[in-house]
């Protein structure tokens, strides 16, 4: 976090806010890890999560200010890091692409057959998530992984409600005949 606001500087986020404005540090110790995992999520392959987070946390310090509470802090911060990851995605087409990494495994923990489930469930989410449109994507990740609520759902979007759903309509579809192709390719 000291790198962080080392190379924010001297933005001073805060003015004209009062004492109304979240205190950063509150906000990135009790949020840097949704926004870590939803990077990911939305397709920033693991070796550039870190910078896209110190990215996204960037932008939340110098708009910390602006933040009116009319949404929750999570809301908001999904709606930075949206943008942050279609701005990392788009970069790495444009030069080298991006692959999707796995995770290091720990050293002591689940079985080998364990991992090795847990692995192909990650993959399988992953290319999942990869093969939806940009609208269904975030609508999936905030409903069915972070257990958000349409309203909030619609918050961090910029849609309604409706929208929302029907959105989340569409990604659940997918998401049952990816499910249905999945098994069929298990079966013998």
């Amino acid at each position: 976090m000291r790198a962080l606001k080392a190379a924010a500087g001297s933005l001073a986020p805060h003015e004209g806010a009062g004492s109304l404005a979240p205190d950063f540090d509150t906000v990135y110790a009790e949020n840097v890890d949704f926004v870590w995992r939803n990077l990911r999520r939305l397709g920033v392959p693991d070796g550039h999560i870190e910078d896209a987070c110190q990215d996204a946390f960037l932008v939340a310090y110098r708009r910390l200010g602006e933040f009116a509470g009319r949404s929750t802090i999570r809301t908001w911060l999904f709606a930075i890091a949206l943008r942050v990851a279609s701005e990392h995605r788009r970069k790495l087409r444009r030069t080298d692409g991006f692959d999707v990494l796995l995770d290091e495994q720990p050293a002591a923990g689940p079985t080998p057959e364990e991992s090795a489930e847990r692995r192909e469930a990650a993959i399988l989410l992953e290319q999942f998530l990869a093969g939806l449109s940009d609208i269904t994507r975030p609508v999936f990740i905030l409903a069915e992984l972070e257990q958000m609520t349409a309203p909030e759902i619609g918050e961090a979007l910029g849609v309604n409600v409706n929208t929302v759903y029907s959105r989340l309509r569409l990604a659940r579809q997918a998401f049952e005949r990816a499910v249905a192709g999945w098994s069929q390719r298990r079966t013998p």
